[in-house]
């Protein structure tokens, strides 16, 4: 083994460290300055003619430069940190701004059961719930199953208060973790998003397709819709029609865009016509 330079400082882990704080750094100067904004990615319908069903709002942050940087980036370091819950304020703000504005579209946010506690959170969603009671109902949001479950009777009660709203709860990340059965009785979720791993690659995967037809059955079992994220090619797609599953999300149907697909489809209508 090489030797440790001298002081005992491992480069490696020194580099890492200071890769971290500059992310950081960056996150909490876009929070500062409001250099944040949404990402949309459409929700298709499983079934012809594959119209799509929603869209779902990334949040994303600008750097010095201006330039985009996708949440892969930055949320793993600040997720359970302050900047986490005031992304997920940033992110909420504009996923009801951009309903407000676009009355037609429905939208889910991603959400952390923290959120539920942090006040300035609920003072965005109780703000426009005011002003808009009907926006609710175009609203879903998502809950990631690891998240969920780290207070399950906290999300349990903050569902049960939001029904009246007609806000829809999607399980997030649905098959990466063990959730109990028991307290999956009595959330409220109206649909899953069945996790990436087991979807890429499915058509030819008969470990996947077993895993895949089980959590199916489970929310089904349920009156839950199923909702297959990282869809990426017409063999997967197809088999997933197959198995019933209700919509499809990934890159076969488009990536996510800090340009709103809804006003891109307006504008080319307007020119069309």
């Amino acid at each position: 083994m090489a030797d440790m330079p001298e002081g005992g400082e491992n480069p490696l882990i020194s580099a890492v460290v200071k890769r971290d704080r500059s992310a950081l750094e960056m996150v909490s100067d876009a929070i500062r300055h409001n250099q944040t904004l949404l990402a949309y990615q459409p929700i298709m319908q499983a079934m012809r003619p594959q119209e799509v069903a929603f869209y779902e709002g990334y949040i994303r942050v600008l750097d010095a430069t201006g330039r985009v940087i996708p949440a892969r980036d930055f949320m793993p370091l600040v997720e359970d940190k302050e900047e986490g819950r005031e992304l997920d304020c940033l992110a909420l703000e504009h996923g009801l701004k951009a309903l407000s504005r676009s009355p037609a579209i429905r939208l889910s946010i991603n959400m952390s059961a923290r959120s539920i506690g942090y006040q300035r959170w609920m003072r965005v969603l109780e703000r426009y719930l005011k002003k808009d009671a009907a926006i609710g109902e175009r609203l879903v949001l998502e809950i990631n199953e690891a998240s969920a479950m780290t207070t399950p009777e906290l999300v349990i009660d903050f569902m049960g208060r939001m029904q009246k709203y007609g806000i829809a709860f999607a399980l997030d990340n649905f098959g990466a973790k063990t959730t109990a059965i028991g307290y999956f009785r009595q959330f409220f979720f109206d649909a899953v998003k069945i996790d990436g791993q087991f979807i890429r690659s499915i058509h030819a995967n008969h470990d996947n397709q077993a895993v895949v037809r089980a959590l199916i059955g489970i929310a089904k079992q349920f009156d839950m819709l199923v909702v297959a994220e990282s869809v990426e090619s017409p063999a997967d797609a197809e088999f997933l029609i197959s198995t019933g599953v209700d919509c499809l999300q990934g890159y076969l149907f488009g990536a996510p865009s800090v340009s709103p697909p809804w006003l891109e489809k307006l504008r080319k209508d307007s020119h069309v016509t």
